[in-house]
């Protein structure tokens, strides 16, 4: 899942570690406080707290680059940051000073009297044109108990200031960890609660490798459609299958900036067309076909508005972007991922099979699903179903054992914890998911007797 399989875009003159007008970005705002995707057109604007900011600055900027909100004479705008500017020199400073200090905060009363700078003050202050950190700076002044503090808790005090009056925002790219980082954050409905570490661990028991061919049967809205293309860097296949006549929404696979290349690569058929004509295999299950027949119109109701909120709007809270705008004509030229899977590469599949298998759907029943994909593997290929539940995977291991369809059938639960990393104050976070679903994976074995 590196960051470098996903450095392709709809230009292939152009420099992917740079965005461009039309391109699709992630806006990590004061540090993971909000995080939303945006896609960069001259007209796009985004806002930061009680301010609309423009990101046409945010065009032609290496991925990376932070920036901060100003006020100028024509309204708020995105000023960018030199990188020694945002450094860690206050903190590395408060560092040296810790060992040494003796002072702590038992003496401090919060009783709101220790700052003697009053609102009227601060909009005064920007009325003259001071910047954010020059509020800051004031404020840290005019206050009574800031030089009794721990360095510890001035450097708190100071990045609350900061994170109020002069809120940073970091360009990040779009790719497999941070797009899912980023719903698993906000809307992990959205995508089934499934944690960016069970997507690591799916796409490596799946064996996706590059020239492989992948059948992903995603309803998580594309993002294991996306991660395994991007993993798979332009080459192979990944083919959508669906049992009605609509295919499954893939939408935010828009986010990963794909090339036309790889977007002809990401192709979608319904489980009749790929089903072989030697007669081994039947025809769907009619409980699938019904259950997909639902989730597909309630998924159909409003796509284009449902596009518009996974691509523009993953914080609904304090949160208002207007990219009504007109794509360059350049983003209108590009192949739209999802297309339909030409007949040749249909008969390909249907006489060699496919080299692994996907399975994320976790509003349908696990065995339904199994039962009429795992046939359409070539021998020995690995398949991953992924539930955010135990027990569906659990019957669904059981009644894969008992037609003897697969071996080395097992179920994992992956398991993260994150840490902080800071001289002094390494330790684990308070807080963490409880669970990031749940993965059965095994391998295809011929199910005929060979006695």
């Amino acid at each position: 899942m590196s960051p470098n399989n996903s450095e392709e875009n709809s230009s292939g003159s152009q420099n992917s570690r740079i965005t461009w007008d039309g391109c699709s970005v992630l806006l990590d705002i004061n540090d993971g406080d909000r995080v939303l995707f945006a896609r960069l057109t001259a007209g796009s604007k985004v806002k930061i707290g009680d301010k609309n900011c423009s990101l046409q600055p945010l065009i032609g900027c290496p991925f990376g680059s932070s920036f901060q909100v100003e006020v100028g004479a024509e309204g708020p705008f995105l000023a960018p940051i030199a990188p020694n500017a945002e450094g860690n020199g206050l903190s590395e400073k408060a560092d040296d000073q810790t060992m040494e200090e003796c002072r702590d905060n038992r003496a401090l009363v919060d009783n709101n009297t220790a700052q003697s700078l009053t609102g009227e003050d601060i909009d005064g202050m920007r009325k003259k044109g001071a910047t954010g950190d020059e509020i800051v700076q004031a404020l840290i002044a005019n206050s009574a108990t800031f030089e009794k503090k721990t360095a510890f808790s001035q450097e708190k005090y100071r990045i609350k200031k900061q994170k109020k009056y002069a809120p940073r925002v970091l360009l990040r790219r779009p790719f497999a960890r941070s797009i899912c980082e980023a719903y698993f954050k906000k809307h992990a409905e959205k995508i089934g609660f499934l944690r960016v570490d069970t997507l690591s661990l799916l796409l490596s028991l799946a064996n996706v490798t590059a020239h492989s061919n992948v059948l992903v049967f995603d309803m998580l809205e594309g993002i294991v459609t996306g991660s395994v293309a991007e993993r798979m860097g332009g080459t192979g296949y990944v083919c959508n299958p669906h049992c009605g006549t609509t295919p499954l929404p893939i939408s935010i696979v828009r986010m990963f900036n794909f090339s036309d290349e790889t977007c002809k690569r990401i192709l979608h058929a319904s489980l009749t067309e790929l089903q072989p004509s030697n007669g081994e295999i039947s025809i769907p299950s009619d409980q699938l076909v019904d259950e997909c027949s639902i989730k597909e119109n309630k998924d159909t109701l409003s796509s284009s508005a449902k596009d518009l909120v996974n691509m523009e709007e993953i914080s609904t809270t304090n949160m208002d972007t207007d990219n009504n705008v007109a794509a360059s004509p350049k983003c209108a030229k590009t192949v739209k991922a999802g297309e339909k899977a030409p007949p040749e590469t249909i008969k390909h599949w249907k006489e060699h099979g496919f080299s692994s298998l996907i399975i994320a759907a976790p509003n349908l029943d696990a065995w339904d699903i199994a039962k009429d994909l795992v046939p359409l593997l070539s021998y020995s290929a690995p398949f991953v179903i992924y539930h955010q539940y135990l027990q569906p995977l659990a019957t669904c291991m059981n009644n894969l054992q008992s037609n003897k369809m697969a071996i080395n059938l097992q179920v994992s639960e992956p398991w993260l914890r994150e840490y902080q990393v800071l001289p002094s104050r390494t330790h684990p976070h308070m807080q963490m998911s409880s669970s990031g679903g749940y993965l059965l994976s095994g391998t295809r074995i011929s199910s005929t007797d060979q006695n």
